[in-house]
């Protein structure tokens, strides 16, 4: 069975989502974040480990023999040294299309924002301009 690690999954899980149909490929233990001190001792007798910001560097790779794969839970691979990753023979992926449509929503919200002044008017109206103004309409 093959021992699946997720060193910091709290911001790809958070309180909604689980971790349950990895089960199905082995034995899954999930922490929600992972210091530094404690990535080898975690990942221990690992297979897979599953990060999103963990640095995980040659000295990780040499003292995790089993380890064969590492999927990144984001699109960037700049936390994994890839050259020894590569040197240990552990293959390692990321999510490269992480985020397109909400990114693409977010910039048309921050379009929407700035040209029709969405945050000035609401942070007026939390103020309470609108109630003080002295006609119907603000």
């Amino acid at each position: 069975m093959k021992k699946i690690v997720i060193l910091d999954g709290y911001t790809t899980v958070r309180d909604d989502l689980n971790w349950d149909i990895f089960k199905q490929l082995g034995e899954v233990i999930a922490y929600d974040r992972t210091p530094p001190e404690l990535v080898i001792e975690r990942a221990k007798d690992a297979d897979i480990i599953l990060t999103n910001k963990v640095i995980l560097g040659r000295k990780q790779f040499e003292n995790l023999p089993k380890l064969k794969y590492v999927g990144i839970l984001a699109t960037g691979v700049n936390n994994i040294d890839l050259e020894s990753a590569k040197e240990f023979q552990i293959k390692v992926n990321n999510v490269p299309e992480y985020g397109t449509d909400s990114v693409a929503q977010c910039i048309f919200a921050h379009i929407l924002n700035i040209s029709n002044a969405v945050q000035t008017h609401s942070q007026a109206v939390k103020d309470g301009a609108w109630t003080r103004s002295p006609d119907i309409c603000f």
